[in-house]
């Protein structure tokens, strides 16, 4: 159904045409006037020229014919047309003009084209001649309208003794004009063909880029586009084969930190990214369900290629959030190791009972007692070494979870002497943070010790001067220095790979809090975390 407005008074369609057609209209319209008026204004400056011209032309011949002794002499002999008449025909030939009139100075013929005409008066003005003026004008003559000039003649005493006119027909200068015009108007009709020919080819290359689409669809699509574009929640970018962003919505800008206006038209390489993102965006590759760190972020992100026909058009990339989902499966890994813990003990609770029951069975209380007793002090010993020490109950049940974990897989966790922690230090902490923090670190490490002799890995939680320390050392085969700073990057692991997110997310909460890590070899890893003291977290 058509809209109302393309409908007449009458309810009939009106015909649509394409934004690429109405354009060649007007374009042809446009060139068509161009040309039109150009050809008018030529053909007027081309009749004043060749009237100037002939002005010139006939003034000049004038002056020379009345400037020679001939003319002068005859003038004043008894009969000047025997003389005059057929110097004025030569002379008429010669030179083009269409008439030639020698007259006395009242206005008598001595000579003209037609010798019938000869002994009549001049018909013209003279007035302005008589008086010593040379002058033109445009004047119906015997042979019709006609440019003239007419000079007068004067003696040796500066005594008037004639007048000499000479002069070309309007038509002689119309015929003229015509062979001018028809030149033009040739050259002309050259330029309205070779004008409509490029109209229709840039008509034509726009009609491919609109797809032969109505303004008013490019409007609404226009709308449309520029409406989802910013009510998505979605970040999306376009980049060119060339690496630069041709587009990037409100929601991409939002997630990367960055404003929108800024980033279009920017390299990839300019913005200021991770280098695994940019890498990844840069490399023109297809990209699926890639999680990257922000400063701030953790992002997912997808690319695709774009292509029309065999033109590479780019990729368009897609980015989601995954920061608070990350957290979640972050809580959630926690509470898997706190029930892989609670676990871990419920085994070796049930191996230690079964002991305590075996030996009662075979009649040796004494030492039953005596192995729960003992059992009972060491595992009461960790806890109430850890619940003594730190305060917070989230960092207190990750210590305990991870230490049961790492004990299973015969790793020794231990807190040192000097840790010791309350609630109101990490009160400006995110208890989530200190789960990504110290949660990785441990595991990192019990992960490099785990198949090293006597493994034992040393958990440092203190309030300092500074802020918050959070320290993790292992007895492993330490860290090479030249790749220290490159464990907390987004895949690079020193295992196998498709690892190397822990680290990664440890080093984003240490930036959101604004602190600092350092990695260091001292009989092994270690590990050393400070947040500052009352820090805004920077989200």
């Amino acid at each position: 159904m058509p809209p109302a407005d393309a409908r007449n008074w009458f309810g009939r369609v009106r015909p649509q045409w394409s934004l690429a057609r109405q354009l060649f209209v007007l374009q042809v319209v446009v060139v068509a006037v161009v040309v039109l008026a150009g050809t008018a204004l030529a053909w007027y400056d081309a009749e004043q020229r060749n009237e100037d011209a002939a002005r010139d032309k006939v003034v000049a011949v004038a002056r020379t014919l009345a400037a020679q002794p001939d003319v002068r002499g005859a003038l004043v002999a008894p009969d000047p047309t025997a003389t005059l008449q057929p110097l004025a025909e030569r002379v008429r030939a010669d030179t083009g003009v269409d008439f030639i009139t020698i007259m006395s100075p009242r206005g008598i013929r001595y000579t003209h084209p037609d010798p019938a005409r000869i002994g009549q008066p001049f018909l013209g003005h003279i007035e302005q001649a008589v008086a010593g003026q040379v002058f033109t004008e445009i004047f119906p003559g015997t042979l019709g309208f006609s440019v003239r000039a007419v000079v007068p003649v004067h003696d040796d005493g500066h005594r008037l003794i004639g007048l000499v006119s000479d002069g070309i027909t309007v038509r002689s200068i119309s015929l003229e004009l015509e062979k001018q015009v028809s030149v033009l108007v040739l050259v002309a009709a050259a330029a309205l063909l070779v004008g409509g020919l490029l109209t229709y080819l840039v008509s034509a290359r726009l009609r491919r880029h609109t797809h032969g689409l109505r303004p008013a669809e490019l409007s609404r699509m226009y709308e449309y586009h520029d409406a989802i574009l910013h009510a998505v929640r979605e970040g999306l970018l376009l980049i060119s084969p060339a690496g630069r962003v041709t587009l990037c919505n409100d929601g991409a800008g939002l997630l990367l930190g960055l404003d929108p206006l800024a980033v279009e038209g920017s390299t990839v390489a300019g913005l200021e990214l991770p280098e695994s993102l940019v890498d990844s965006l840069g490399s023109g590759r297809a990209v699926r369900d890639e999680v990257h760190l922000t400063d701030e972020r953790v992002l997912l992100v997808n690319a695709s290629q774009i292509r029309s026909g065999d033109r590479d058009l780019g990729i368009v990339v897609t980015l989601r959030d995954h920061t608070e989902l990350q957290a979640l499966s972050g809580e959630l890994d926690s509470m898997r190791g706190f029930a892989e813990s609670l676990r871990s003990q419920a085994h070796e609770s049930a191996n230690r009972l079964h002991t305590v029951v075996s030996l009662i069975e075979l009649g040796r209380a004494d030492e039953a007692v005596t192995f729960a007793t003992a059992e009972l002090e060491l595992a009461q010993q960790l806890t109430d070494r850890v619940v003594g020490a730190i305060g917070e109950p989230v960092l207190a049940a990750v210590l305990l979870g991870k230490s049961a974990e790492a004990g299973e897989r015969g790793v020794e966790v231990v807190l040192t002497d000097d840790t010791e922690i309350d609630d109101v230090d990490l009160a400006h902490i995110d208890s989530r943070d200190l789960v990504t923090i110290l949660g990785n670190l441990i595991d990192n490490a019990v992960e490099a010790v785990v198949e090293r002799p006597r493994p034992r890995v040393a958990v440092t939680v203190r309030s300092t001067s500074d802020g918050v320390l959070i320290r993790v050392a292992d007895n492993g085969p330490g860290v090479n220095p030249e790749t220290a700073q490159r464990l907390f990057e987004r895949g690079w692991s020193t295992k196998d790979s498709g690892r190397g997110l822990g680290l990664a997310l440890v080093g984003q909460s240490v930036r959101r809090h604004r602190g600092s890590i350092e990695v260091t070899s001292v009989d092994g890893a270690v590990f050393t975390v400070l947040l500052p003291a009352g820090s805004d977290v920077a989200r």
